[in-house]
């Protein structure tokens, strides 16, 4: 009796319910402190939206903001190159590891997932050594540049990336590499034409899922940059400053952080589910 009523549609939905609230809770109150005025703030706390003070006086002080709108161009130039590139060389390793016989290759694909595994404050001071004292041309050097971000977050969304394609890759049968190559095709004509159509779907999925952990990233970006590569997240805690916090625009620069993201899995939240399906199914 007891279990049939733990497993009910009732329960289902209570659980369901609760799970949607304290996720979306947070999110709901952070786009009440950015449309309420600096003194309803410190008033009495309410979850309702008094739409008779609601402002968007906020939304319009940090749009106009030049300083946001570089760290935002940052942002979406960052995210997007890395993107990319990660889908491109994991797309290529993958490729590497399924059809070539490599030497101690389960060693090799242990080792890349290893730097994924490690906590990033870990390298933390060795990276901001490389990019300040070791990769040094002249007065230029990685640190505070875009370049630096986008290879830098390569490091950890790299082997996120082999894993995911690995599977995808080893699902896609050998013959038909080898059908190709009799022809008289290259390596390359055979990843253009057989590997990268039929892996569209974890590529999607890579691509995705990479260009939003890099969106989100902050302990880095915060470190590694100072005036010219700053981006949205790290524009945060510009915010916060001795003679007080602005509450208002802090909630209205976070919760156009949130929005691309959110935007970006929404829309393509289908795909992701069949690219991980087919992954998972084929590899």
């Amino acid at each position: 009796m007891t279990r049939s009523f733990i497993r009910s549609p009732l329960m289902t939905f209570v659980f369901w319910l609760v799970l949607s609230f304290m996720t979306l809770f947070p999110v709901w109150w952070m786009f009440l402190v950015s449309v309420r005025q600096r003194v309803d703030l410190f008033g009495t706390p309410s979850f309702l939206l008094d739409v008779s003070r609601m402002t968007w006086g906020n939304y319009q002080a940090v749009l106009s903001n030049p300083t946001f709108q570089k760290y935002m161009i940052n942002s979406l130039i960052v995210s997007t190159s890395n993107a990319v590139l990660v889908s491109v060389l994991g797309l290529l390793a993958a490729y590497a590891m399924s059809r070539y016989k490599l030497v101690g290759k389960d060693n090799i694909f242990f080792w890349v997932l290893t730097n994924r595994m490690a906590p990033p404050a870990v390298f933390l001071l060795p990276l901001f050594l490389m990019f300040t004292l070791w990769f040094r041309v002249g007065d230029w050097s990685l640190f505070d540049t875009r370049l630096g971000l986008v290879l830098l977050y390569c490091v950890f969304n790299l082997p996120f990336a082999f894993w995911l394609l690995q599977g995808i890759v080893d699902g896609i049968p050998r013959e038909l590499d080898e059908a190709a190559y009799v022809d008289g095709a290259s390596t390359f004509t055979v990843l253009t034409t057989i590997i990268f159509p039929l892996a569209k779907p974890g590529l999607a999925v890579t691509a995705i899922l990479t260009w939003v952990f890099a969106w989100n990233e902050y302990l880095f970006a915060s470190t590694l940059t100072s005036v010219d590569a700053r981006t949205i997240t790290t524009g945060l805690a510009e915010f916060v400053t001795v003679t007080g916090t602005n509450w208002g625009q802090l909630a209205a620069v976070a919760m156009l952080t949130l929005l691309p993201a959110a935007l970006v899995l929404a829309l393509v939240q289908r795909h992701i589910v069949a690219g991980l399906t087919f992954g998972a199914v084929k590899g």
